[in-house]
């Protein structure tokens, strides 16, 4: 059975940030996987098909879409993955394999005879929807990352900024890009991540704020403004 999560989001300027961040960190622990410095950042490309599905069903808010990406952290390219996130009703559902260079090469090359065989299921998929639906690199997104986690409940808060797109796809591993960034000064993006309740100690620290919840998508966001920088148009 398909598990998804609950995932609600926020925008949030820096006083917030700083303030909610010192109440998270007394009830969540930090992510593991957090370097020294107290943050990541995240690099994700994103692929979308030759009708813009993935592109048009966020802006219609259909209640069942998904998108695929690939995923590095920081100049980590030991850890590359690929990403099938699924939204139903609101609620997110996420499956990934792990990547080496040289599949990510064969993925991006098209090189169909070695994908559609590969060993792993998530390749050979995402090797189909290029195939018959046109699947190919559309963006880059990036951004910085803070995060915290309850690992017992499964509860996730992340703190995002410094959101920003590029349509240099060839640069993706070097992260040698040109970077538009899709919020103002000061924002940033609150998004908090749980199963099925999310814990009263937890609920009403978030809400004190009075946040208005957002859909804010990084990947239609991101499509927006390479277009309104390319072409002068915008969605």
């Amino acid at each position: 059975m398909t598990k998804y999560r609950n995932e609600w989001k926020y925008i949030l300027n820096n006083k917030d940030l700083s303030l909610l961040r010192s109440r998270i960190s007394s009830l969540l622990v930090i992510d593991k996987h957090t370097p020294k410095e107290g943050k990541y950042i995240i690099h994700s490309l994103y692929f979308d098909d030759y009708y813009d599905t993935s592109l048009n069903d966020t802006f219609a808010h259909l209640s069942k879409r998904y998108k695929w990406r690939i995923r590095y952290y920081g100049n980590d390219l030991s850890y590359i993955v690929l990403e099938r996130k699924e939204k139903l009703e609101g609620r997110c559902h996420k499956e990934s394999t792990k990547l080496s260079i040289e599949e990510y090469k064969y993925i991006i090359n098209k090189e169909y005879s070695v994908i559609s065989y590969s060993d792993k299921k998530l390749i050979r998929e995402l090797s189909k929807d290029m195939m018959i639906y046109l699947y190919t690199p559309k963006i880059i997104i990036d951004y910085e990352r803070i995060a915290y986690v309850e690992e017992i409940t499964n509860i996730r808060i992340t703190f995002d900024s410094k959101i920003s797109a590029s349509y240099d796809i060839d640069n993706f591993l070097n992260g040698n890009y040109v970077k538009y960034y899709l919020q103002g000064k000061g924002e940033n993006l609150l998004e908090v991540k749980f199963d099925y309740i999310l814990p009263s100690y937890i609920k009403e620290v978030v809400e004190s704020y009075n946040f208005k919840q957002t859909s804010f998508s990084k990947y239609f966001l991101g499509r927006n403004k390479i277009d309104l920088v390319m072409n002068g148009g915008f969605r």
